[in-house]
């Protein structure tokens, strides 16, 4: 089966096609597609389907999106929905943020949530969710992953998803966990 991957994101385009590896996903430039969508929604899955439905309907192909974010507990679940864009900056500059809020809070609980969506030009609709725990350090650790990856040490792994290897990673992970969900509805 031909998935469009509803992303401009390479990082989780390789995530998709690594975890998904029984089916052949293409990006949204591969399929055609320029635009971009307003992630306007107030939920992670909101987003997923604003996205998957309107690459679905611009490709004519089966669309693949997700939203995910980073939630910490001692900011009331933020930067949550706006995760990547909570600095108005890039990862370097979210990830400062993110200290400065925490900085002095001893609790720091988080977990990364991830929505997918799944959307079949006959307007068949398939979605799941997936969530990974763990705390946000005090200081960046790792070269690997993206956005919040240096700072988010996952309990599971012992270590910070930045440390990780991407089969490790991806082993424990929101979006792993959501598309393997996924993966057992298909």
């Amino acid at each position: 089966m031909k998935l469009v991957a509803a992303t401009g994101n390479a990082h989780k385009l390789r995530e998709f096609r690594e975890i998904l590896k029984g089916f052949e996903i293409v990006s949204e430039r591969e399929a055609g597609y320029l635009g971009e969508v307003e992630e306007t929604g107030e939920t992670f899955a909101e987003n997923a389907r604003l996205k998957a439905y309107a690459v679905c309907k611009a490709t004519g192909l089966p669309a693949l999106a997700d939203d995910s974010g980073l939630c910490v507990d001692a900011l009331g679940g933020a930067p949550g929905v706006y995760s990547a864009r909570y600095s108005g900056g890039g990862d370097a500059e979210n990830r400062a943020l993110l200290l400065e809020r925490l900085a002095g809070e001893e609790a720091r609980g988080a977990h990364f949530a991830c929505a997918v969506c799944l959307v079949f030009p006959d307007g068949r609709e398939l979605s799941a969710e997936g969530r990974s725990y763990g705390t946000i350090l005090r200081e960046e650790r790792g070269t690997g992953g993206f956005g919040y990856d240096p700072l988010f040490y996952s309990q599971e792994l012992g270590k910070t998803f930045a440390e990780a290897s991407e089969a490790e990673k991806n082993s424990v992970s929101h979006r792993g966990r959501a598309l393997r969900a996924l993966g057992e509805l298909l």
